[in-house]
């Protein structure tokens, strides 16, 4: 309040006094709207809240996907492959039971003794049923004969000069390759041919291709 209004007056000075209320009230609403501006949103809140929350739900969905999956798989791997170190030492004795009845003379195969065929009769009886058992768990016989030469299941011991078949041919097995599942449990040790005309690329499947052909 100046010393003109008060000459002015009680009218004057009760003007100038509501003025400046007024402009204190201005300058205290001025000094509260950006505190009350910075105050969120309740509705944002929520929203970002439950944002938060769905990805969180979709990653943990996602993450319980794959552990499923990946158990799914290792549940079929146990069941297909557990007895694979079993499968092969019994291929061992398929082997030896496959050389005894390879190492009897064929004249005495002919001669038909009695007591001789009722031994290999008994002899290949049991090497079909352990080969049978094998391949009801999986296990089963490459057919490598004619096939065209591939390292991942065959072994090659030698070649054969054969200007008749195509070079890389698997024309002799030595000892029979087996799978189990998609995988090779055993190579087959074969020799291959040698000297003829170069395998057409596309003639020449995996034994696998063939096998889902």
């Amino acid at each position: 309040m100046t010393d003109e209004t008060t000459k002015n007056g009680p009218d004057a000075a009760a003007a100038e006094a509501a003025a400046d209320a007024a402009a204190n009230v201005e300058q205290e609403t001025a000094a509260q709207e950006p505190e009350a501006a910075s105050e969120p949103d309740p509705l944002d809140v929520l929203k970002a809240e439950n944002s938060e929350l769905r990805d969180r739900y979709l990653r943990l969905a996602a993450e319980m996907d794959n552990l499923r999956r990946r158990t799914e798989r290792d549940v079929k791997d146990a069941k297909s492959y557990s007895v694979a170190g079993f499968a092969r030492d019994m291929l061992a004795v398929a082997d030896n039971l496959r050389r005894a009845l390879d190492a009897i003379p064929a004249e005495a195969k002919e001669a038909g003794n009695a007591g001789l065929q009722s031994l290999i009769e008994g002899v290949e009886m049991t090497e079909r049923s352990m080969l049978g058992a094998l391949e009801r768990h999986g296990v089963r016989q490459l057919d490598a004969v004619g096939q065209k030469f591939d390292p991942n299941f065959h072994q090659a011991m030698f070649e054969v000069p054969n200007p008749d078949v195509p070079n890389n041919t698997v024309v002799q097995v030595v000892q029979a390759g087996y799978t189990i599942g998609e995988r090779v449990l055993r190579p087959a040790m074969v020799g291959v041919a040698k000297g003829g005309p170069k395998i057409d690329q596309d003639a020449g499947n995996s034994y696998l291709d063939q096998k889902d052909a």
